[in-house]
């Protein structure tokens, strides 16, 4: 029987973006391959400007989607602090991986000035820095960590994956990143954070490449599908240990 699925995406939706498209292609693609029924809603970051759990609390899992900078930088933050504290399924790709860095510098390890470089180039706290050479259009190799979730996941020590962007985690920041719980999971072939992951958390994935870029009908891609069965095992959960919270 076909299971119905709702999935919350956070970010600013344009029907003329690539991204936006293929996220929720990508999205069907891993669906089928599943038996679900995807029930998708892009959520504009404006209106996270109210409480997170008041708009979010009814999905099965959140995508922090590609397109920064967001109209409201802080309600897409809230939107990953929902996810990471809830804990529900998610993902981030793209912008989502970068947010998710500024999200848990502020929030976990009390960077309250960490900043996003496409928002305020000169602040201090560059978390996220303007990568030296474009990543926009290019496929790079990836080096994943053997104890990592996307090890398991892609059932391989290497991988190549799709990009779409200029901006990335701040090599001097790496270390207090993976210091304070969020696990670099996968590395380019210089060392630089590719794939960022919470341990404990069912799933917490935030990639810089686009996996929905290298999705088809026929091979749908194995880090959306895994997004989606945990969400189905989320959903199934007794509700008082669906919603219990992390720090």
């Amino acid at each position: 029987m076909t299971k119905d699925l709702r999935i919350g995406i956070i970010g600013d939706y344009n029907p003329e973006a690539r991204t936006h498209q293929v996220t929720n292609a990508a999205i069907g693609h891993a669906a089928a391959a599943l038996g679900i029924t995807p029930l998708v809603e892009w959520i504009e970051t404006t209106r996270l400007a109210q409480p997170a759990s008041e708009v979010l609390g009814d999905f099965d899992a959140l995508w922090c989607a590609p397109g920064s900078p967001y109209r409201y930088m802080q309600g897409a933050l809230e939107g990953i602090r929902f996810a990471r504290q809830s804990p529900r399924p998610f993902l981030g790709t793209c912008a989502g991986f970068q947010h998710v860095v500024i999200e848990f510098a502020r929030n976990v390890l009390g960077f309250v000035d960490a900043q996003h470089a496409e928002y305020d180039p000169s602040a201090s706290q560059l978390f996220v820095h303007q990568l030296a050479c474009s990543l926009l259009g290019k496929t790079m190799t990836i080096v994943l960590n053997p104890a990592s979730h996307a090890y398991r996941i892609y059932a391989r020590g290497e991988v190549m994956e799709q990009y779409y962007c200029q901006f990335g985690l701040n090599p001097a920041y790496q270390p207090l990143i993976e210091g304070g719980g969020l696990r670099i999971a996968g590395f380019d072939t210089d060392g630089e954070a590719r794939i960022l992951e919470l341990d404990d958390h069912p799933f917490f994935v935030a990639t810089l490449f686009l996996p929905q870029l290298d999705s088809t009908a026929e091979r749908p891609h194995p880090l959306i599908m895994a997004y989606l069965q945990s969400a189905l095992e989320w959903r199934e959960m007794p509700q008082p240990l669906a919603n219990q919270r992390v720090a």
